[in-house]
């Protein structure tokens, strides 16, 4: 039958048809309430049936969030997660990109770029995805691989509609938009799935069953697209007009596109296989069954679907559906178990079939036939009078009776399986519970029967264990299989058994499958190439698991600690498919018992208790911390599996701390999500993971605790028989990098509070420096201990400035600028002693052995040269974050004095309301006001004004470091100086350095240091090219060099107007006329095209950028002028 909301509204012929207003409703309440349900057709309040039938295929619109994201998400995930591997690195870096600049729109707050950014992301992702690509080489046939790419561009299409649908302003601006964009993906949906889903299932276990996969998927997606859903965008209040039933233009899809969707479940698997299989498909009864098996078995879904209203196109009629369902479903049961006896039953269990044909296939024939017909006449609710409860329970005693006869099932004990049938059927027809348990006891005595008879006596060895151990733990976990559904129906003070019950069977199942699974490689008697239980068993078993505990669940027959551990069990099954270890699926389920109880055992928000305490996450997290260390070596194993060498110490202790934080962020977002010091915690956890697995630090040896696995993995020689012996690089002052940098995030998350105690902020700076210094020092220094001292102070003085510059102190002011001075000072000091320091060691050391003379001095410069760059580089980050910290702060400091201007602004013009101010809030900011510091806003004004000179002359020193840098390393590469410049807007307002320099001139460095850059390098090219050394002039009048000198000098000349102008224009922000940017503009024209120097082409470029720029933003200026006039 068709769901409630669904049904015809049948025998209601004067209810009305659309949505009323509320004074129809109104007039209809007062009518039924004067005591006439069936009101005249002829009365006033129903004249209007033409214009509600109008109203009602006009349904209104409700923007709304899209309801069917989760039933989307099920197909269009794996679907876009099978193209990323499709198209490899190109297809992933392109989509990120595009997605990470959409975020950065979106947060902006620019929607529509938003939404336009993640279309263009797609396009280009797809673009990349046909050039990256394996299709055409993949498909030995050009119309295949054409195929494939459509259908991989249409999933990618789907995708974005579905993203399209997320963004609400489509909603309320263009609502036809939404609805057509829903129907679509509805409509499109089950066709690409699919047919993705079968592709990725035959590239993994292969095309034999290919038809079967994609009949199995598109029932699948039949199921969850086709049958009728309301729309998200449609008002859900129109079914409380209707009797009851929903408009049918409240729904998704149209009666066309639910019939395509039947015709593409019945034909399209069956047409797949004739195309994949035409020259055997009539070869044997085998081949032929599966022909009329990939009709009908569709055939009977479809029947089955229209249970839940998947035919309302065909008819609405509950009579003409129920003859349409028991007709064809008869017919079809009859094809569909004669062709599963040909292709299944005969062919792959006929060893166990103990009579001889023909009687055989007449029982085999009653047996399934006759338990189909009465499992699908139960189904369909024909079981409900006398009569038919007879018939069912005569048919269920004959099937039971011809199915033992086919197992041979001694004559003797016959009436055994008819009892057991007898009872069964009773259990049906009664409801009665008794009835169930005697049916268990009967099947289970069948069972073991069987299993004894065939496989008792059989000395074979499998999977570690004896065939007969394997038939003990069957027996008992079908014995639990029968016993749970009776201990279902016991009252709920019995429901512990069930639970009982449930993880015992899920504890056998995973013992079972693992055993199967890990130790597939200890099978005897030829076994050796079979694969005894595949993969997709394990998943098969594992969702239908989780499906049986979801729905007890809902139906309140199993509480919600037996919920947790029953999802924990079939879940770390999952593990056996990732990581081939023996002991996985139970360090994978104590993991899970572990983490999952925050999400599983405290869901109930509407009680009290749902809350953990206190004590119950310290609980939690402790528990957390040594599930993870009893999983070590587990990790240990994902790791060597994943880097195909056994991991550090280091390695794997980092990854145990981030598995910890991670196991625990549940714990903190979901009950301590208003715990400030608990999100604080979490986070240097898993920074302090991040860091060990980074940096990987030695650890000594009494600090781990390695077990029998991770000995035996160390003492492999394979390493160095394949790598060689490799030198060992200290690696203990990795331990100094993550104490600084631990301690940065430690005060940043004022786990440390250095913000309120100035000692704490003195030891604090000094003990940074003091790490980062020693670090530096050993890491990429080790030369002379003096060196060391110099670089160890200079790390000390750049850590006490940066902290106290932001945390500043009453006296620091003073004493700020003398440690910036000693930082200025120790900057060329260091850089001539690293050159004489490092040419004495190596001269003085004969650091080279049997070099001659020559190749030691070349090599001993080559050295002094690299370990100089080093030490500017480290110079230039150090100024960079003396620059950025004087930036910031001054920055703040303006912003505080304007908050301040205008506080005093509106106390003023607040007096005469101060009465009415709040006492609770008068205290407040009195609190606040004493709280604050002795170091304010004026005491910095008048003691601070060092900040700006020091920060300019910091800016300037990096940029200029950087340019030399440039130099060294690139030997001055043009495009750097783009990157560079920037540097310069760290420059500020100051009286003594840059006078007249403010905020509305901060481009100005930028544009006039590329300019000039460019220029001075341009000319620096010329002369390069012209100067060949000679002693004296060397430049023939009239010649080439004379030529190309004049020549480019003059192109050259020609792009200063554009560049004069903009850099005018860039400190002033003074208007000029519209057509000097425009007549400047041609003049760069030559020096692009003509000139024989790459410069001097980026400055024509640039001169032609700078004249569109400049008169675009004059344009618009005197545009937004005429408007605010």
């Amino acid at each position: 039958m068709m769901p409630p909301e669904l049904q015809p509204r049948l025998f209601r012929p004067y209810i009305s048809t659309a949505a009323s207003a509320s004074s129809s409703l109104s007039s209809s309440s007062n009518a039924f309430s004067n005591g006439s349900p069936n009101p005249s057709p002829t009365d006033s309040r129903f004249s209007n049936g033409a214009a509600a039938s109008r109203s009602l295929k006009n349904s209104r619109f409700t923007p709304a969030a899209f309801a069917h994201n989760a039933r989307m998400a099920v197909a269009l995930v794996p679907c876009a997660a099978f193209l990323l591997d499709l198209g490899g690195t190109p297809v992933v870096a392109t989509l990120t990109l595009g997605l990470m600049i959409s975020y950065i729109i979106d947060a902006l707050n620019f929607k529509s770029g938003a939404f336009f950014g993640v279309w263009f992301s797609l396009v280009f992702s797809q673009i990349a995805f046909f050039f990256s690509s394996s299709l055409w080489t993949s498909f030995n046939s050009w119309i295949l691989a054409g195929l494939a790419a459509f259908l991989c561009a249409e999933t990618n299409f789907l995708i974005g509609v579905w993203v399209s649908l997320q963004f609400k302003w489509i909603q309320i601006e263009n609502p036809s938009i939404v609805l057509a964009l829903e129907r679509l993906l509805f409509a499109c949906v089950p066709f690409a799935a699919s047919s993705l889903f079968t592709w990725a299932t035959i590239s993994a276990v292969g095309m034999s069953n290919a038809s079967y996969y994609l009949m199995a998927f598109s029932c699948v997606f039949y199921w969850l697209y086709s049958i009728p859903r309301i729309s998200s965008f449609k008002t859900k209040q129109d079914s409380k007009y209707h009797g009851g039933e929903v408009p049918d233009e409240n729904l998704i899809l149209s009666p066309l596109e639910s019939c395509i969707h039947t015709l593409y479940l019945l034909f399209f698997p069956l047409l797949f296989h004739i195309a994949s299989h035409y020259s055997i498909m009539f070869s044997s009864a085998a081949a032929v069954s599966d022909l009329f098996l990939l009709f009908f078995i569709p055939f009977l879904f479809q029947l089955l679907a229209s249970t839940r209203g998947a035919l309302w196109w065909v008819t609405k009629n509950p009579n003409q559906l129920r003859g349409i369902q028991v007709m064809n479903g008869a017919v079809a049961l009859v094809v569909v178990v004669i062709c599963l006896e040909i292709r299944v039953v005969f062919h792959s269990f006929g060893r166990y079939i103990q009579v001889p044909p023909p009687l055989n296939y007449l029982l085999v024939t009653t047996t399934m036939l006759g338990g189909a017909a009465g499992a699908g006449a139960y189904a369909l609710g024909m079981i409900s009078d006398a009569f038919s409860s007879l018939a069912f329970t005569a048919l269920a005693v004959v099937v039971s009776a011809a199915g033992a006869i086919v197992v041979g099932f001694p004559v003797l004990f016959l009436p055994l399986p008819s009892v057991a049938g007898f009872y069964l059927a009773r259990f049906f027809t009664k409801k009665s519970v008794p009835s169930y348990f005697a049916f268990v006891v009967l099947g289970s005595l069948m069972v073991t029967w069987f299993v004894m008879h065939n496989f008792w006596d059989l000395n074979i060895w499998m999977a570690g264990m004896s065939l007969k151990s394997f038939c003990k733990l069957v027996i008992l976990n079908v014995v639990l299989a029968l016993t749970i559904p009776g201990l279902a129906l016991l009252p709920s003070k019995l429901h512990f058994l069930t639970e009982i019950g449930l993880v015992t069977h899920a504890l056998l199942l995973c013992h079972i499958e693992n055993r199967f699974f890990n130790y597939s490689g200890i099978y005897y008697y030829g076994f050796e190439d079979d694969v005894m239980y595949p993969s997709y068993m394990v998943l098969v078993t594992t969702f239908v698991g989780l499906a049986l505990v979801r729905r007890l669940s809902a139906d309140h027959r199993i509480g919600a600690k037996a919920v947790w551990v029953l999802t924990c069990l079939y879940s770390a099954k999952l593990g056996m498919l990732v990581i081939s270890s023996k002991s996985v699926v139970w360090m994978s389920a104590v993991l899970l018992l572990a983490v999952t109880p925050p999400l599983l055992l405290y869901k109930d928000k509407s009680r009290t208790a749902s809350k953990m305490q206190t004590w119950q996450g310290y609980t939690h997290a402790g528990v957390v911390s040594l599930s993870v260390w009893f999983c070590r070596e587990t990790v240990f194993e994902a790791l060597q599996w994943w880097n195909g060498r056994a991991p550090s110490d280091g390695l794997l202790l980092g990854f145990c701390i981030v598995l910890m934080g991670l196991a625990c962020v549940p714990i903190v977002a979901f009950h301590f999500s208003h715990v400030l010091p608990a999100k604080r915690c979490l986070v240097l956890v898993v920074a302090t993971g991040l860091l060990f697995i980074l940096l990987q630090p030695p650890i000594p040896v009494s600090w781990t605790y390695r077990s029998d696995l991770i000995k035996a993995a160390r003492q492999s020689v394979d390493d160095v028989s394949i790598y060689g012996f490799i030198a060992p690089k200290p690696m203990w002052p990795s331990w100094l990098l993550i104490v600084a940098i631990l301690l940065t995030l430690a005060a940043i998350t004022s786990v440390i509070p250095i913000k309120y105690m100035v000692e704490l902020r003195v030891f604090y700076s000094i003990a940074m420096g003091l790490a980062l210094g020693i670090y530096i020092s050993t890491e990429f220094f080790l030369q002379a201990a003096f060196l060391h001292v110099l670089i160890v102070v200079t790390m000390v003085c750049t850590s006490v400035f940066v902290v106290f510059t932001h945390f500043p102190s009453a006296s620091s002011t003073k004493l700020l600028p003398w440690i910036f001075a000693l930082l200025v000072a120790l900057f060329p000091v260091t850089y001539l002693l690293e050159g004489q320091v490092r040419i004495k060691s190596i001269l003085g050391d004969g650091g080279f052995g049997d070099l001659g003379e020559e190749e030691r001095k070349l090599t001993t410069l080559f050295a002094v040269e690299g370990a100089r760059t080093s030490l500017l580089g480290l110079y230039a980050a150090i100024f960079m974050l003396v620059a950025l910290e004087v930036k910031y702060e001054l920055a703040s400091l303006l912003r505080e004095k304007a908050t301040e201007r205008s506080g005093i602004r509106h106390s003023l013009s607040g007096q005469s309301t101060s009465t009415s101010f709040p006492s609770r809030m008068r205290f407040m900011q009195q609190r606040r006001a004493s709280s604050i510091s002795s170091f304010t806003i004026k005491k910095m004004a008048a003691e601070g004004a060092w900040m700006p000179a020091v920060g300019n002359v910091a800016t300037v020193m990096c940029f200029a470091i950087c340019i030399i840098l440039n130099v060294n390393l690139t030997g001055g590469s043009n495009r750097a100086i783009f990157f560079l410049a920037p540097i310069l807007l760290l420059l500020n307002q100051d009286s003594d350095f840059v006078a007249g320099f403010g905020d509305k001139q901060r481009y100005f460095p930028v544009t006039i240091v590329i300019s000039s850059y460019l220029v001075i390098t341009a000319v620096y090219s010329i002369w390069e090219e012209i100067w060949h050394g000679n002693v004296g002039w060397g430049l023939e009048i009239g010649g080439p060099d004379w030529f190309f000198a004049v020549k480019n000098l003059a192109l050259l000349i020609l792009t200063f107007p554009s560049h004069i102008l903009f850099n005018r224009y860039v400190w002033s922000l003074t208007k000029q006329t519209d057509s000097t940017p425009l007549i400047t503009m041609p003049l760069n024209l030559p020096s692009v095209i003509i000139t024989d120097v790459l410069k001097v082409r980026i400055l024509g470029l640039l001169g032609i950028i700078y004249s569109l720029a400049q008169y675009l933003v004059s344009r618009q200026q005197y545009i937004s002028g005429l408007k605010y006039i």
